[in-house]
């Protein structure tokens, strides 16, 4: 091979040059691409390996840098000549198993950190700044900066960095920094227990903490008796303001019979998947009676409530998709959006007009975009603004689903939900789902919308084909109660009568109640989750059992007692609860 003049080649020719002359059979003279020291030809032996596994085994690493193919193909044939080399001077190592592996190219964490960070935001990285700030300026969550951080974790192995290390003013550099620093930092300690786990951990040390403060843990305390304004704790009664049974149905005679019926006719179980053998009649019943009730085509029930979201949004949504949901959605709605694997971004809390800037910066970068909001939000109980929600969805081609666990039953004239409380058109709403434990005194959970939506879900969505079907019992006990709810409306009257007393004489106290209107959940926000453990304890002292809501489940800033009114309580109860709650906070 003789070197050619002309213009220089960088590679392509040179490589197909190579290939059609070994492919023909003839043997290329590659000495002109080497000094004169190195052009020494020997002829190998077989390599000696002490493993049984011919091969090395080598980690995966960036590029560090873009060589053209002859630079490769050069480089190539460069390390083949410094082993021959070695071989020739008799010092060719013996390759065992255990030997170390070459020192790996320097890896690209300023890369990786901005990767990561533009698939958990949904940002494009030629968008991202080192001084932008990955809460306030990108909108992270903690969802979302835990997520960061796994990913990093999983690029960078060795790399030791956690969620708790930044605050909410932490700037991509800083990340980067963080990141950067740690490249080289010695792998990961496996974990081989479950009493290893950071989280376990940390879980025993809350609970200790609050045990040495003297604190009664207010968790999984067992409730005696039919949960309504009442309930039997430790053998005395309390007033009870910690059940979501809204309009009494838990209880109320036709439900019990409903409910006795269904498991004489049908069984205790449906023994199968409803796709395979498990339906029972009762099932359309209830399902045509929610479409009924919210006013769309047909519904869809599922055996338990935070699964139907899970499973709907995972199934619907994937990869090359957006999630878009309120700040303060419910987990349930989190978990989908993470096992769907589309990208997930919360916008401010019941804001839409910060739910369409983001959108106008976004939205031409998915195939497929669903906003997520609730009906009714179960810790702060306002309301959502449907209508303007509605108008963003059609400005900028999206999908829109509403979670009415707290709405059904409780909002609309006849507890038809939010659709109801506003008269919109409920084709405007792709998604209607919700749990029947709460104003429908069952279990499980529903989706609803389009005859065509319905038939694709139940056909194919993962949590429903694969799960025994809704118990008829407990299928029973919804359908009476929506039929109570329609010929019984003073439940709902009085529901909202109790509801509106407790706010305006915790309003008249000086109670913090955040922004719950027109719904019976009504938070007293404290600030502090140790306040909040204590208040609840001092509550049930005196006869009131208001369950305490704390870090991470709320912000601590936003630690708070949470009061649900039911049309079961009394005005006598109400006053009395807001006087004592008063005295206590005095």
């Amino acid at each position: 091979m003789h070197g050619c003049s002309g213009h220089p080649d960088r590679g392509g020719g040179v490589t197909e040059t190579a290939a059609a002359l070994y492919r023909d059979g003839l043997n290329p003279n590659w000495n002109p691409l080497y000094p004169k020291q190195t052009q020494v030809v020997h002829r190998l032996s077989g390599y000696e390996f002490s493993t049984a596994n011919r091969f090395w085994i080598t980690e995966p690493t960036a590029p560090t840098s873009k060589d053209s193919t002859m630079d490769n193909l050069i480089a190539l044939f460069r390390e083949q000549a410094a082993v021959l080399s070695a071989y020739g001077r008799g010092d060719m190592p013996t390759v065992t198993a255990t030997q170390a592996a070459p020192m790996r190219p320097t890896v690209d964490a300023t890369a990786i950190v901005r990767s990561e960070i533009a698939r958990v935001s949904g940002f494009p990285e030629h968008r991202l700044r080192s001084n932008q700030t990955i809460v306030g300026d990108l909108g992270f969550d903690s969802i979302m900066v835990t997520d960061l951080f796994t990913g990093l974790s999983r690029k960078l192995p060795g790399v030791a960095i956690g969620a708790a290390a930044f605050g909410p003013a932490t700037t991509i550099g800083e990340v980067i920094d963080v990141a950067g620093g740690q490249v080289s930092a010695p792998a990961v300690v496996p974990q081989t227990r479950i009493s290893e786990f950071e989280e376990v951990k940390a879980l025993a040390d809350r609970i200790a903490l609050v045990e040495a403060a003297g604190i009664d843990n207010p968790y999984f305390m067992v409730n005696d008796g039919v949960t309504g304004d009442t309930s039997i704790i430790d053998g005395v009664e309390v007033i009870n303001f910690s059940s979501f049974n809204y309009l009494g149905m838990s209880g109320h005679p036709a439900v019990a019979d409903a409910m006795a019926d269904a498991v004489h006719r049908w069984g205790s179980s449906c023994s199968a998947s409803r796709l395979l053998s498990g339906e029972k009649p009762i099932h359309r019943d209830l399902e045509l009676e929610l479409a009924n009730l919210l006013g769309t085509e047909d519904a869809l029930a599922l055996v338990n409530g935070h699964a139907t979201n899970v499973t709907v949004i995972g199934h619907l949504l994937g990869a090359g998709d957006l999630v878009i949901h309120d700040s303060l959605a419910h987990d349930s709605i989190v978990q989908g959006c993470k096992l769907s694997g589309a990208t997930r971004r919360p916008f401010p809390h019941n804001d839409p007009a910060a739910l369409d800037d983001l959108l106008t910066g976004i939205r031409h970068q998915y195939r497929r975009v669903l906003i997520i909001i609730e009906g009714v939000y179960s810790q702060d109980g306002d309301i959502a603004d449907l209508p303007a929600f509605i108008e963003v969805k059609r400005k900028h081609g999206a999908l829109l689903m509403i979670d009415e666990a707290h709405s059904i039953g409780v909002l609309g004239a006849t507890g038809g939900g939010i659709g109801e409380h506003f008269d919109v058109d409920r084709a405007d709403v792709e998604l209607w789902s919700g749990t029947m434990s709460k104003a429908l005194a069952g279990c499980g959970g529903y989706v609803a919308g389009s005859r065509q939506l319905i038939e694709f879900l139940k056909y194919t969505t993962p949590g429903f084909i694969f799960s025994g079907g809704i118990p008829p019992a407990i299928a029973a006990a919804a359908l009476a109660s929506m039929r109570a709810m329609r010929s019984e409306p003073a439940h709902l009257r009085r529901l909202h009568e109790l509801s509106a007393l407790f706010l305006s004489l915790a309003r008249e106290a000086g109670l913090d109640t955040g922004d719950s209107d027109g719904t019976p959940i009504v938070p007293c926000i404290l600030g502090n989750s140790m306040t909040a453990l204590k208040l609840s304890n001092a509550l049930r002292k005196r006869g009131i059992n208001a369950n305490p809501i704390l870090y991470p489940a709320v912000p601590e800033d936003k630690a708070r007692l949470r009061f649900f009114i039911t049309s079961c309580h009394s005005e006598e109860q109400i006053r009395y609860a807001i006087k004592v709650l008063a005295e206590e906070l005095a």
